[in-house]
C-alpha cells in the first residue's frame, strides 16, 4: 500500500489529496500535533500504548461528531494501554470547546493546524481545502502500523468494528 494515493470524495466529487499512505506492516511516520492546551504530542511519545488514530476534516460536523462520540464510548472500556486519538486540522481552542460541550474523555482531540505534518505524513490532508480526509490508523506498542481505513467518502462514517478490532488484537 506504500506509496499509495488516498481516493476520497465529498458528496461524490473527488478531492485532491496531498502525500502517500504508510504501509501496513512498516514504522509508523512521526508526527507532531497540538493538544487543546497548546503542548506539543508526539506519536513517538505514546510508544508503548497501542494508538487509535481517527482524522476527521472537523469536530464541529454531523458526521465527525458522530465518529468521535461513538470512539469515545468504546474507548471507556478498551484500558489504560489503549490512546485514541482524533487529529483534525480544527484550533485547539475550538477542539477544547467542542470536546468539553460533547463529554469526550476518553479521546484525546488533537489538532494539526499548524504544520498539518500528520496530514502530509499519513496521506490524508485535503489539498486545497486543508482539510483531513477521513482515515483511522493503528499503531501498535511498537510503533508499527496494523490497520489502515481511508473513507473513501467523507460523509461516510469509518468501520469501527474493524479497528477496533485490530486494536484489541494487539
Amino acid at each position: 500500500m506504500e506509496g499509495t494515493v488516498a481516493s476520497v470524495t465529498f458528496e461524490g466529487n473527488p478531492l485532491t489529496v496531498v502525500g502517500t499512505l504508510p504501509e501496513v506492516g512498516k514504522p509508523a511516520p512521526d508526527f507532531e500535533v497540538l493538544a487543546n492546551d497548546l503542548s506539543a504530542v508526539k506519536l513517538s511519545g505514546l510508544r508503548g500504548k497501542v494508538c487509535v488514530i481517527c482524522s476527521v476534516p472537523s469536530l464541529d460536523t454531523p458526521v465527525c461528531d458522530t465518529e468521535v462520540r461513538k470512539f469515545n464510548e468504546k474507548a471507556a472500556s478498551m484500558g489504560d494501554d489503549v490512546a485514541v486519538l482524533a487529529i483534525s486540522t480544527d484550533l485547539p481552542f475550538a477542539q477544547g470547546r467542542w470536546c468539553g460541550a460533547a463529554g469526550i474523555e476518553n479521546v484525546q482531540a488533537l489538532s494539526d493546524h499548524r504544520d498539518v505534518e500528520f496530514g502530509k505524513s499519513y496521506g490524508v490532508l485535503i489539498e486545497g481545502l486543508r482539510l483531513l480526509a477521513r482515515a483511522v490508523f493503528v499503531v501498535d506498542k511498537e510503533g508499527l502500523i496494523r490497520y489502515i481505513e481511508v473513507v473513501d467518502e467523507l460523509t461516510n462514517e469509518p468501520d469501527y468494528e474493524a479497528a477496533l478490532k485490530a486494536a484489541a488484537n494487539l
